[in-house]
């Protein structure tokens, strides 16, 4: 089982202390925003509009060390960083990346919302969308449009299209800058879906009666975390419904009927015998506990929990999510970077520097098949160094490819609060009895309460 700290995905990250950070983080950085703000001195713009920069761009002119906070805290995550820092390093003699580890994506915001009201910052951190909206709002983060002096830098149009997409803010400014990415897939036991005689499910209606199938015999096709795992799958199956869970601009949509077909489509299987409810607790992985235990056919998982997932008793397989109604969907997860506006222009300079050294192809391979993260170009997918990882795991390719349309909860600051009014609704529903339209119901007006405050 994957230790709690190696949390990898905010979808799975504690609901318990979810909201209370998120609600933190406006009060928090509003006590600090001046001196956050004001800290470096910068090249003009920043707009994500602008061809070039007004001056020239700084650039390392002596050893400057750089902080680094990010929650790649164990396992082949850790080693893997630990691997592409070592090589920057090397290959940058001048530049030395200080990394500063959290346990998990709720402790890595709260200590960073402390730290900037405490004006002490690092210079560069990971952040969802969320939260980058967050700290943008008090500018606390450079645009990379600032700090690469383009608005197009070279390596934007190598991307996939949803993490190009990922990377603005709703002003438009490109602020964001990609680690490596996953989306939702199923791993499940090759063994035991072959002795059944199935193959891969096309939709969500096959695979219902799949997982019906396999129930039994002490297996249960899946068990999911009543809170965040059932959260995951809702915003999955609404989105192959049609309908996503919040519109473009932020505004939740949780009662739409997509939303309420999704969420009965849990509960059905739940009443089935095909879903059983595991664990809630901070840290626990019961869908993966299930599989490895054999007692579970399918997880539902980030692509990023590879290794994790792995059994030395039986052959792990993964499989793309089934189409619904409205055709496929997953969700795309793992935070981007952002450097923060306090750092000195030196460190600007360095963090931008690692910034388009990571994500290079190279250095994106490496990542990838040392961590289970899809790279952010298909480029690394032919690197010598991704080659071995992809000819052994073939649906890495089409996984990668989904990156293309994924979807991803729109960054707006309201919304991590939001998904913990989900992720409660959800919990209400299968561990309480609640009728999916009273819980989604409860959840929307909570969410409504909370865009509004924010805005």
């Amino acid at each position: 089982m994957r230790p709690q700290s190696s949390k990898i995905d905010a979808i799975r990250r504690a609901a318990a202390t979810r909201r209370a950070a998120a609600a933190s983080v406006a009060t928090l950085l509003a006590f600090g925003a001046t001196a956050c703000a004001g800290g470096a001195s910068t090249p003009a713009a920043g707009s994500g509009t602008s061809a070039a920069a007004a001056t020239p761009l700084p650039t390392v002119t002596g050893p400057v060390t750089i902080t680094y906070d990010e929650v790649d805290s164990s396992g082949t995550l850790k080693s893997t960083l630990a691997t592409v820092v070592a090589n920057f390093q090397k290959a940058n003699p001048d530049i030395t990346v200080k990394l500063d580890v959290y346990s998990n994506y709720t402790a890595l915001q709260t200590a960073d919302t402390a730290k900037l009201a405490a004006h002490n910052a690092p210079t560069m951190a990971q952040a969802y969308e969320s939260w980058a909206a967050t700290y943008a709002a008090t500018n606390s983060i450079v645009p990379i449009s600032t700090l690469a002096g383009t608005s197009d830098p070279a390596e934007l149009d190598t991307f996939y299209a949803g993490v190009k997409k990922d990377l603005y803010l709703p002003d438009g400014k490109l602020s964001m800058w990609p680690v490596g990415k996953s989306v939702q897939v199923f791993f499940y036991n090759k063994n035991l879906y072959s002795a059944d005689g199935l193959t891969v499910p096309s939709t969500w209606s096959d695979f219902a009666t799949d997982a019906k199938a396999v129930s039994k015999g002490g297996v249960t096709a899946m068990t999911v975390n009543p809170n965040s795992d059932a959260e995951t799958m809702l915003e999955i199956l609404a989105n192959a419904n049609g309908t996503p869970m919040y519109d473009a601009k932020g505004a939740p949509q949780f009662t739409s009927p997509a939303a309420i077909a999704a969420a009965q489509y849990i509960l059905n299987l739940k009443s089935s015998g095909a879903l059983a409810v595991g664990s809630n607790a901070p840290g626990s992985y019961p869908g993966e506990d299930a599989l490895l235990g054999q007692k579970g056919m399918f997880d539902l998982s980030s692509t990023a929990g590879y290794y994790y997932e792995q059994s030395k008793t039986f052959t792990t397989g993964a499989m793309p999510l089934p189409t619904g109604s409205a055709g496929s969907a997953t969700e795309m997860a793992g935070a981007n970077d952002v450097v923060f506006s306090s750092a000195t222009e030196q460190q600007q300079a360095a963090a931008w520097t690692f910034l388009q050294y990571f994500a290079s192809p190279a250095v994106q391979a490496l990542w990838s098949s040392g961590t289970g993260y899809l790279p952010a170009t298909a480029q690394a997918l032919t690197d010598p160094a991704m080659a071995a990882f992809v000819s052994q795991n073939p649906w890495v390719t089409a996984a990668a490819g989904s990156l293309a349309t994924a979807f991803v909860d729109p960054p707006y600051q309201w919304v991590t609060a939001c998904g913990t009014d989900l992720e409660n609704a959800m919990g209400a529903m299968l561990s309480n009895g609640t009728a999916p339209s009273a819980a989604l119901g409860t959840a929307q007006s909570a969410c409504q309460a909370t865009e509004t405050a924010d805005q």
